[in-house]
Order: structure tokens, then C-alpha cells, then sequence
């Protein structure tokens, strides 16, 4: 599985949204984008995440940060997320598993000490030409937005 980089250019895609919306990864040029990809919508620590990144929003979008989820859950799992947290930044569906792949976000991992394939808990800071500028794999759930709020002076 390959990892991407600092400096790698960020594979654009198109997923559904949690409304059935397109959303391409092209529509963000101009804006710095943090695209993370968690395993499963509604379990406790893809909720914890998710609620840290909505709790973390406004921050974020004032400094020009836009933040998007990305998992292989459906559409219509992902409205009921969106719903149950009120989560306020678009979800996309990838139940295919391209786009996590591309991104290296999906493969082999440890999950209480057996090897499973899955998705690998990342997150990815992608500038506004398209750039990866931060490629984090394996990452927490708990704490994680804190930390990259520090790292990108948010």
C-alpha cells in the first residue's frame, strides 16, 4: 500500500455526499482542505472524532480550512450520523474503497493484535493547489483535532 507524502499531489475524486450530493475534490482549489477518513459512522470513536471536528469547525473555517469526512459507509448511513451528532461538514461515502486506497487509507492493519484490512484512521491536509501539505496515518480518534489545530496554528 502506498503512503502519500508532504508535496504529493492529492488524488482528486468525486464521492456522494451524505445527501447523494457529488462532491469533487477540485470544487476546493483556492482553499486548504483536511480531508480525514475513519472506519465506521456511529461507533464510539468515529463519533468522538467526528464531534471534535464539528466542535472544531468554526475555527477552522476561520482560518480558511475546510474539512471534509471521508469513509465507506453509505449515504443514507452517513445522513443518520449527520443527524444523530449534528454534524455540520460533509460526509462522503466511498463504499468502494478507491479513493481510501488512493489516499493509502485502506489496507492492513492492527486491530487488537490480529491483522485485519480496513480502514486505516488518517487524516490529510491538502493546500490550495491540490498539494499534500500533512499525511497522517493511524492517527487517535481521542485528541487528534486538538493536536492538528496546534500544528496548523488554529
Amino acid at each position: 500500500m502506498a503512503r502519500l507524502a508532504e508535496g504529493d499531489a492529492a488524488p482528486d475524486f468525486t464521492l456522494p455526499d451524505d445527501a447523494g450530493n457529488k462532491v469533487s475534490l477540485r470544487d476546493f482549489r483556492g482553499q486548504k482542505v483536511v480531508l480525514y477518513a475513519y472506519p465506521a459512522a456511529m461507533t464510539p470513536g468515529c463519533t468522538t472524532q467526528a464531534c471534535d471536528f464539528r466542535d472544531s469547525l468554526d475555527s477552522l473555517n476561520a482560518a480558511g480550512i475546510t474539512v471534509l469526512g471521508l469513509s465507506p459507509d453509505s449515504p443514507s448511513k452517513l445522513a443518520k450520523f449527520r443527524e444523530r451528532d449534528a454534524l455540520t461538514f460533509p460526509l462522503l461515502s466511498d463504499e468502494d474503497h478507491a479513493v481510501l486506497t488512493a489516499y493509502g487509507a485502506y489496507g492492513s492493519k492492527l486491530l487488537y493484535g490480529k491483522t485485519v484490512v480496513g480502514v486505516i484512521r488518517s487524516t490529510f491536509v491538502i493546500d490550495e493547489e491540490g498539494q499534500i501539505e500533512k499525511a497522517m496515518y493511524s492517527v487517535k480518534a481521542t485528541g487528534h483535532v486538538a493536536k492538528l489545530r496546534r500544528e496548523l496554528g488554529v
